[in-house]
């Protein structure tokens, strides 16, 4: 069975799924992240963690065939396949804060932190996901910047679920930026057996 959940630009839900069920998460226009974020089916104190992954990695980056794990270190996602390869571990969800801080526009601009607290009817006072076709560039000195993804329309990347998870995904919406290539689209979920 293949269930499908359509996100429009700015927007995002919360999707129950299964272990062993595969998520596609594809960028349907391409140059869109997708903020990616999980807490354990009935127990939301255990959810993902970047740090924690890329701490078990030993990469700042995700590659086929990694894990992406909780705050208790427990496995929640495999990587069976990827189109793109540039993902982002370092940055947290877009809030109003950050917009104000860069922008000076963060009163009432949608973002992915109160996008995916409302998703998930959580309170979380930072949010760090998994950030989807997110390419942030590190240099040698320790710098960064975000450039323009390099996801193209239809790329996806597939994920197997490890535990029973609720997902809270957002299209991101920055269009401030380059994060985005400049404007915000949308990104299509796809959970099957």
């Amino acid at each position: 069975m293949r269930l499908e959940y359509e996100i429009p630009p700015c927007s995002g839900r919360a999707i129950e799924v299964r272990r062993g069920q595969k998520i596609a998460v594809t960028d349907t226009e391409g140059g869109q992240v997708v903020d990616f974020f999980a807490e354990m089916a009935g127990d939301p104190d255990e959810f993902l963690s970047t740090g924690v992954t890329i701490d078990c990695n030993d990469s700042l980056r995700l590659r086929v065939g990694d894990r992406i794990y909780s705050n208790r270190y427990t496995p929640m996602f495999r990587v069976l396949s990827d189109d793109v390869g540039v993902h982002d571990l370092l940055h947290p969800c877009c809030r109003p804060e950050m917009y104000d801080f860069f922008y000076g526009n963060g009163a009432g601009h949608p973002n992915c932190h109160d996008t995916i607290n409302a998703c998930l009817k959580s309170r979380r006072p930072i949010i760090h996901p998994v950030n989807l076709f997110m390419n942030t560039q590190v240099a040698a000195d320790g710098s960064c910047k975000v450039a323009a993804p390099l996801s193209k329309a239809g790329d996806t990347v597939v994920l197997l679920a490890e535990a029973d998870v609720r997902l809270g995904v957002a299209a991101c919406s920055v269009s401030e930026s380059a994060c985005n290539g400049g404007k915000c689209t949308g990104v299509l979920i796809a959970v099957e057996d």
